[in-house]
């Protein structure tokens, strides 16, 4: 996996500098945050290859060039509005794109039509150049055509362009979306697995290179060259000083050096043991391996070899995150890696190089959180367990105990501390929708708040290190299903009258026919119409575990 990660990366930070065209004057990146990310390629989540592959590639854009991030989908389950522009084009906006990639919760819809026409008009593509990349795991849901956009966008942009990458997605899925790229004059990228993925990135920024400039006349009987050595650049990287060179695993970043002495044009990317020609002038070089480098200048000049060290001052940290002790390591785990520069988060087992110093480890899995601190010398290979100290709860709910149980995917559970503030409220712990729904908690007292519908239950359990719990929450609740032909709303209202003689109002639903879940007990229910005066109303009582069934008539 750790190859598939470096070969994305090493991919996409081509396609930043060719086909996706990050050297536009203003770029957004679009990401896909509906729930289907979660799906995994080898063991990893699609959500996490994304992040990883984006924080790569924007730490080696230039620092002038504007780049924004929107998402959708990563805010409300199931809402085709959940679009946000997160990060406004800007230079410099690197780290905040990863940081706002990483905070994204992948949960709703995928309405990436209107995303990417947002996108266009937040770079006015009406007016200026504009590009829009969208990395997208799933089709259309929102109704959106996004063949007929890409032709509106071309048709009335400026210079518009749309990128589209398929991020598992089938060929005839992938034909469905395919249109959007093609009617901007933009690239669409197949990824249909692990191996896919990397092959499709490489194939699409191997672009053409311009052609060079024709060479001068030769000056009259010009005197024989030198035999060239076989490579004048041979680069040799290693952890700390006197160690073994590292011939796996990192990366060589050559660049032009601008007259300045800043970096210029990406000349090449490669990776391992390097050997290479350079043509003669003013370079910098990148080494690096993982979180860790180093950079150096040169200047090259013909007929001479080059053959420098690169010290990485680095060190090497493997966490083995643990929600108990002796527990399995969790795969549900996050571990953010604070290190002299810099920061990183991983996911699950984790074996990461960083720079040599004060290190600060956060694990969290779950709702819990643990935090350390240690110093890494360079060259040294640290590993350690880490237990968080959580227990596991599953959370499902049964319409009475014993009965059927609730599946629907309107079901939801939130986690509060069961001590209530001075106020009466509850701290919130964590959400989750659907059955099944699995927490891992610290040692506590806590509510599980279910509700489905008009149905609300709180559910006081105990949890401690190590738990294993299946806790089945009972409703106490059935099913309505009312119908009321012709009628403009239905609503449910409570039987029993209060204290002024009026009926505590329950719930409203427009149009003529209506399923809720609700508490057992008795009820009326009153079908309203679109003419004054013709409410009609009808009492109906509710057993738990039952389905009820009624019809309001004229």
């Amino acid at each position: 996996m750790a190859g598939l990660a470096r070969g994305v990366a090493a991919a996409i930070l081509l396609l930043s500098m060719t086909t996706f065209g990050f050297a536009a004057n203003k770029v957004i990146i679009i990401l896909d945050a509906s729930g289907s990310m979660w799906a995994q390629i080898d063991g990893k989540p699609k959500l996490e290859i994304a992040r990883e592959s984006l924080r790569t590639v924007l730490q080696s854009v230039p620092s002038d060039d504007e780049i924004g991030f929107m998402a959708y989908g990563h805010r409300e389950k199931g809402s085709c509005d959940d679009i946000q522009l997160i990060v406004p084009p800007q230079a410099g906006s690197g780290s905040a794109i990863s940081a706002a990639a990483d905070s994204l919760k992948f949960l709703g819809k995928t309405p990436l039509t209107a995303a990417v026409k947002q996108a266009a008009e937040a770079l006015k593509y009406t007016e200026d150049k504009a590009t829009v990349v969208l990395i997208t795991d799933g089709l259309e849901t929102c109704g959106g055509d996004p063949c007929a956009l890409g032709k509106e966008l071309e048709a009335s942009g400026v210079d518009f362009t749309a990128d589209v990458v398929g991020f598992g997605l089938t060929a005839d899925e992938g034909k469905q979306i395919a249109c959007l790229a093609d009617n901007t004059g933009g690239k669409y990228i197949q990824a249909s697995d692990e191996k896919a993925l990397q092959e499709a990135l490489a194939e699409t920024v191997a672009a053409p290179v311009p052609a060079p400039e024709p060479a001068p006349a030769p000056a009259p009987a010009p005197a024989p060259e030198p035999a060239k050595p076989d490579f004048n650049f041979q680069p040799t990287v290693v952890m700390a000083e006197g160690g073994e060179p590292i011939t796996d695993g990192n990366a060589w970043e050559i660049y032009k050096a601008d007259a300045d002495g800043s970096r210029g044009a990406a000349v090449t990317t490669e990776y391992g043991a390097y050997n290479g020609n350079l043509e003669p002038g003013d370079y910098i070089v990148v080494a690096r391996d993982d979180e860790a480098k180093v950079e150096q200048k040169f200047k090259i000049e013909a007929g001479q070899v080059y053959k420098p060290l690169f010290t990485l001052n680095a060190g090497t940290i493997l966490i083995h995150p643990r929600p108990s002790q002796g527990a399995d390591i969790s795969d549900a785990a996050s571990l953010n890696f604070v290190y002299p520069g810099g920061s990183t988060t991983h996911y699950g087992d984790t074996k990461v190089i960083v720079p040599a110093g004060e290190q600060k480890i956060t694990v969290q899995i779950g709702a819990g959180t643990v935090t350390e601190t240690m110093q890494l010398a360079a060259g040294q290979t640290v590993e350690k367990d880490v237990i968080v100290g959580v227990g596991h709860v599953v959370l499902n709910a049964f319409y009475l105990a014993g009965s059927d149980k609730a599946d629907s995917s309107g079901l939801g559970f939130e986690i509060v501390k069961a001590k209530k503030k001075i106020d009466g409220t509850r701290d919130s712990v964590e959400h989750s929708y659907g059955p099944d729904s699995k927490f891992w908690l610290p040692p506590d007292d806590y509510v599980a708040l279910t509700t489905l519908d008009l149905a609300v239950v709180e559910h006081p359990f105990s949890i401690k290190v190590g738990d294993a719990m299946d806790i089945k929450v009972p409703l106490d609740a059935g099913v309505l299903a009312m119908s009321a032909p012709g009628a403009y709303s239905i609503e449910i209202l409570s039987a029993k009258k209060e204290i002024e003689g009026k009926r505590k109002a329950l719930g409203l639903n427009y149009g003529d026919t209506w399923q809720q879940t609700v508490p057992a007990g008795d009820y009326v229910i009153v079908r309203h119409m679109s003419d004054a005066g013709h409410d009609k109303e009808m009492p109906v009582t509710v057993k738990a575990g039952e389905r009820s069934e009624m019809t309001v008539t004229p």
